[in-house]
């Protein structure tokens, strides 16, 4: 066609990221014929630089764990503040229950994406960079056209048997067919950069991720190669519409707030621009459709406190290959598969949600500042953290219990809860009467 090339596939992805790369690899494993559009150009900058353990095993399936070993920096655990010795608490992945691995990476992502495009490159898919979807066409397997354009403007029309959404916070589908609704239950914003000279942990404890909370919010420390730190607060967004001025002096004035944070940033160079993110808890009234399915953050993403963003995707990606490979060889099972897909990926999205919701409450902050092992329930709470968040029932039973003990510190400062609330309402009184209005101190 003089005006607009056509291409056919079985596999359309639309998004270069984690989850996109996965699903189209292991589809072209499979024998499939699949396209792999990324609007951008490789590399281009993300958030969410810190892995987990459950990644290892998806890594080392497509063929990719001695490269991230390569780019990475090993992460045996994740640290919090704490009143002990030191100041912080270390989770040890090595201490999860069941089959996780006992460490995982740090890495950058630009390169940590671009590696995995590139992969999928070299494993037979048809990827391709600059390319951005306009509109897709949906009625069913078989029947998929996507009408898109390069960086020169040049129209491209494909035609696919089944259609990925892996476009990530875009959500293209998402948006299209106006299913993607705003986390109310959960709103934040983030403020980021890299810094050279940042105070490393001492030893083995050198590569964790730290964690930070403030008044507003919370913070991470992540190592990455080269003497790198990233740093970045993840604020609640009425914290973040207070700044006033430069961005870079709006991350610094709010490191401070955190005295053992800032402490490790005596001799600090920021190396990168600030970069500011907007409220982005989201999620799909559904992720799939006949034909199509969304992965990865296409779909939802809550905050990435414990890290679960690439492992949802590169997990999701896992799971809708061997879906859509299973639906395109029989059609009559693609329902079926979709609704236990859904069920599943849920599921874990409601175990890392029950905590990232709670994670500034005192009750929170205090079992993570000094948790206790009673029916190994510390290290349930580790193989969460690990991502083992599926299918092991001695984990999940572990979290049960761990929800439990949360309710149960829940009632007990329950009474000062309500003795709080009650004095912030006398102050709001006596600071609308003028003064006038004696207020009780306790």
């Amino acid at each position: 066609m003089a005006s607009e090339d056509a291409y056919d596939c079985d596999v359309l992805v639309v998004g270069g990221g984690p989850s996109g790369s996965t699903t189209a690899t292991l589809l072209q494993r499979r024998g499939r014929r699949v396209i792999l559009l990324e609007k951008d150009r490789h590399p281009r900058f993300h958030i969410g630089e810190s892995l987990l353990p459950c990644n290892l095993p998806i890594m080392e399936e497509l063929g990719v764990l001695e490269k991230v070993r390569a780019l990475g920096v090993v992460k045996h655990g994740a640290d919090f503040q704490s009143p002990r010795e030191g100041g912080y608490q270390t989770f040890q992945f090595k201490r999860a229950l069941g089959a996780s691995p006992p460490h995982a990476f740090q890495v950058k992502r630009e390169e940590f994406d671009q590696m995995l495009f590139e992969h999928a490159r070299e494993s037979g898919v048809d990827a391709r960079e600059r390319v951005k979807v306009d509109k897709v066409e949906i009625d069913g397997i078989g029947k998929v056209t996507a009408h898109a354009h390069d960086a020169d403007g040049n129209a491209l029309s494909i035609r696919a048997r089944y259609f990925v959404d892996a476009s990530g916070r875009d959500t293209l589908l998402g948006s299209a067919l106006k299913i993607k609704r705003k986390n109310d239950k959960h709103q934040s914003a983030a403020i980021f950069a890299h810094f050279r000279g940042v105070e490393l942990r001492a030893g083995e404890d050198a590569g964790n991720i730290s964690i930070y909370n403030f008044q507003h919010g919370w913070c991470w420390l992540i190592p990455l190669k080269d003497g790198v730190m990233s740093v970045g607060a993840v604020c609640f967004p009425e914290y973040l519409k207070t700044r006033r001025g430069r961005n870079e002096e709006f991350l610094i004035q709010t490191l401070k707030l955190m005295p053992d944070l800032w402490s490790r940033m005596t001799d600090a160079e920021r190396i990168s621009e600030v970069r500011v993110t907007g409220n982005y808890s989201y999620s799909c009234e559904r992720m799939s459709g006949p034909g199509w399915i969304m992965v990865g953050d296409a779909f939802a993403f809550v905050d990435p406190v414990f890290s679960s963003g690439v492992y949802l995707a590169m997990h999701s990606g896992r799971k809708a290959a061997a879906l859509v490979d299973a639906a395109l060889a029989d059609p009559s099972r693609e329902a079926a598969l979709q609704a236990d897909f859904a069920a599943r990926i849920r599921r874990g999205i409601r175990v890392f949600s029950w905590f990232i919701y709670r994670f500034n409450s005192p009750v929170m902050r205090g079992l993570f500042a000094a948790p206790r092992n009673i029916w190994r329930v510390e290290d349930g709470v580790i193989s969460m953290l690990a991502g083992d968040v599926f299918d092991s029932a001695p984990v999940l039973r572990r979290l049960v219990f761990f929800k439990a003990i949360y309710a149960i510190g829940g009632l007990l400062q329950l009474p000062r809860f309500l003795a709080d609330i009650g004095n912030r309402r006398r102050q709001a009184r006596y600071a609308f009467s003028g003064g006038n209005t004696p207020v009780d101190p306790a």
